[in-house]
């Protein structure tokens, strides 16, 4: 588990395919690795990683075709910044919001635009998250947990203070870039704990619909 509070800018050093999947080299920057051990997660770019060597300037792991199919850990290449965080621990300030390191989906940058001294990005999901989106939720986007200030279907809007943009990646977003998505897992448990039994059903039955939720009194006529 992760906070969502980016603890340094890495780079890619190298990707080295590997048996149908690549190792990744990840240059750690000013991230503290004196209490990381072999088979730790850390999160690159919002993405759970274990650290399988740990050669003193960052570490390796291995990302599997699953990984690399489901998030934009494709688009890296070497010297491509990245955000790091280590797993939390019990003692860990919980600054952010609960990140399971899961990424969701894969969204895309469609618009910035500067406000005073922050920067506005307006961001497009996958359809099929958007149901999970609210308006002052939290989101995490290439690891970093974010509050949503405003949603438009399939698309939501984040203002990003000039911190924020000085400790992350996000200060080189542009539009068309694709980033890693993770919503809110209390939406995730929530959307599970509606289907009340059906949730033993097989998908196909036990999907959450308009007509289920109004049947069952979530919905006022």
């Amino acid at each position: 588990m992760f906070t969502g509070i980016i603890e340094s800018i890495g780079s890619i050093r190298a990707l080295t395919p590997k048996g149908g999947d690549v190792r990744v080299h990840v240059e750690t920057g000013k991230l503290d690795l004196s209490d990381v051990k072999l088979g730790d997660s850390i999160a690159v770019n919002g993405v759970c990683l274990t650290a399988v060597e740990l050669p003193g300037n960052g570490f390796l792991a291995d990302v599997s075709r699953e990984t690399l199919d489901c998030t934009a850990m494709n688009d890296l290449k070497s010297g491509s910044p990245v955000n790091l965080e280590k797993a939390l621990t019990p003692t860990t300030r919980l600054g952010g919001h609960l990140v399971s390191g899961h990424v969701d989906g894969v969204g895309e940058v469609v618009s910035r635009t500067d406000n005073a001294r922050a920067v506005e990005f307006r961001i497009r999901a996958p359809k099929e998250l958007a149901k999970y989106i609210a308006h002052k939720g939290s989101i995490t986007v290439d690891g970093t947990s974010l509050t949503v200030n405003a949603v438009d279907g399939a698309e939501f809007l984040l203002t990003i203070i000039p911190h924020t943009l000085s400790e992350t990646i996000m200060a080189s977003y542009r539009p068309g870039r694709r980033v890693n998505l993770e919503v809110d897992l209390l939406a995730r448990y929530l959307e599970r704990l509606l289907l009340g039994d059906k949730a033993a059903e097989p998908a196909s039955v036990g999907n959450i619909t308009e007509s289920f939720l109004a049947a069952n009194g979530y919905l006022k006529s």
